[in-house]
C-alpha cells in the first residue's frame, strides 16, 4: 500500500494557533484548515466591530493559510460537499463571536458519479 503524505501549513500571515492544533494540515492533496476566529495577526487580538468584521478577519485568515499551500478559494469544495461539522460552544477564544473552519483540495477535482 503507497503510504500518503501528511504536510503541516502554516504561515505568520494568519494568527498562530491559540491552542496545541496547526494551522492547516495538508494531507495528500486535501487540507483540513483549522477554526480561524477573527484575529489580526499583527496584534494577535480579535478585530474590533463585532461579528461581521470577525467574520470578515476569519476568512482573510483563512486565505493567507490556503496561499500558504499554494491555494486560493477557488479550491474549497462548491458542490458534492465534504461531510458537516457543525459546534455548539458555550464560548470561543478570546471572547470570539464566530470560528470558521474549511476543507480544500490542492490541484484540479473532477467528480465521479456512481
Amino acid at each position: 500500500m503507497t503510504s500518503l503524505i501528511k504536510k503541516v501549513i502554516s504561515t505568520a500571515k494568519a494568527p498562530r494557533p491559540v491552542g496545541a492544533y496547526s494551522q492547516a494540515v495538508l494531507v495528500d492533496r486535501t487540507m483540513y484548515i483549522s477554526g480561524q476566529i477573527g484575529i489580526d495577526p499583527s496584534s494577535g487580538q480579535l478585530v474590533p466591530g463585532g461579528v461581521v468584521e470577525e467574520a470578515k478577519q476569519a476568512f482573510t485568515n483563512l486565505g493567507e493559510i490556503l496561499k500558504a499551500a499554494d491555494c486560493d478559494f477557488t479550491n474549497d469544495f462548491k458542490s458534492n460537499f465534504p461531510a458537516r461539522a457543525a459546534y455548539q460552544v458555550a464560548a470561543l477564544p478570546l471572547g470570539a463571536r464566530i470560528e470558521i473552519e474549511a476543507v480544500a483540495v490542492t490541484g484540479p477535482l473532477t467528480t465521479a458519479s456512481l
